[in-house]
């Protein structure tokens, strides 16, 4: 079989069989026709020609390329992922890819905003326009869920039950969880539902399907697109000096704050969404003190003995100090 064929059925699996988002397709297309390429530049067109020699020769050159070693780790992660389908589905008789090492990755913990930064941030977001207001509580919203930005976009009116504290969140694989709402996130998006969307509503010529029914409209009455919440993220930054701000530091700004702030790191996970703990796990930096304070105050082996006086005492009896 011809890798491009067989790419096209690995892509084909992931939409149909596996639910893969668009966008994660997207992203392994991406990845796997840069490795058809590499791999014609070999001259192999042909699954059954990759070697392990070829597959390696493949990661070299992304990493000499200057790619980031997350981008290059997820590359590679596809690449394998090919080949191993390519075996199950007996399309291919061996695995080249097998047990190739992934790219290592640097020991980098996301950034985060400090409590001060985010009340700048959000409280400087005082326009009162219809797209100002969208832009508070988009922001409020992402902040205080800790949403991703695709959790963001495909946020539905439907989603949302504020009365009773909670919206219905969409995160990766269209996997369903509840998330809490509340406060200023709350007053925020109540606030725009009320005073902006409306008018930002009106302004819509043409809809894409279910376009309808987006929290988070932009200036043309359609859903807000990612981009739209990366140029809003970054203009809010830029206006408190922080340059170049990222919508996902928002994600991680709540799980920091959310952790430091006492909460059970198995409640943060459900928050987030995460599937594993062990990628909440990278937000246990931020609060060693906290951490250690916790343990001081509640295991019993832990606590500090109490101080004794200079001077040994004497046993007491019920009446006082026993006789020498």
């Amino acid at each position: 079989m011809r890798t491009q064929e067989l790419i096209e059925e690995y892509l084909a699996h992931l939409r149909v069989e596996r639910g893969a988002s668009p966008l994660t397709v997207e992203n392994y297309e991406r990845d796997l026709r840069l490795y058809e390429e590499h791999l014609a530049s070999l001259g192999i067109s042909e699954v059954g020609k990759v070697d392990r020699a070829a597959v390696l020769s493949f990661e070299r050159s992304i990493m000499e390329q200057g790619y980031a070693p997350a981008t290059c780790k997820r590359r590679m992660a596809a690449v394998r992922a090919l080949h191993r389908f390519a075996v199950r589905e007996d399309l291919a008789a061996s695995d080249p890819a097998r047990g190739a090492p992934l790219p290592k990755m640097p020991d980098r913990l996301p950034d985060v905003l400090t409590i001060d930064q985010v009340g700048r941030l959000l409280d400087l977001q005082d326009d009162p326009s219809p797209a100002g207001l969208r832009d508070r509580a988009l922001l409020e919203t992402m902040y205080g869920c800790g949403l991703r930005v695709s959790e963001a976009v495909k946020l539905d009116l439907s989603d949302l039950f504020l009365d009773d504290g909670f919206m219905r969140v969409f995160g990766k694989g269209s996997k369903e969880r509840i998330t809490p709402i509340g406060g200023a996130a709350d007053r925020a998006l109540r606030r725009y539902l009320d005073e902006g969307r409306a008018t930002l509503s009106m302004k819509a010529k043409t809809l894409k399907p279910g376009d309808a029914g987006a929290v988070f409209l932009n200036c043309r009455g359609g859903r807000l697109t990612r981009q739209g919440i990366h140029a809003i993220t970054a203009r809010a930054g830029a206006s408190v000096g922080i340059e170049k701000l990222h919508p996902h530091t928002l994600r991680h700004s709540f799980a920091t704050h959310m952790l430091e702030g006492g909460a059970d790191l198995r409640a943060i996970q459900e928050m987030l969404g995460h599937s594993d703990i062990s990628t909440t796990q990278i937000y246990t930096h931020v609060d060693r003190s906290h951490l250690r304070e916790e343990y001081l105050a509640a295991h019993p082996r832990a606590k500090k003995p109490a101080k004794r006086s200079s001077q040994t005492e004497a046993p007491r009896t019920e009446d006082g100090p026993s006789s020498p």
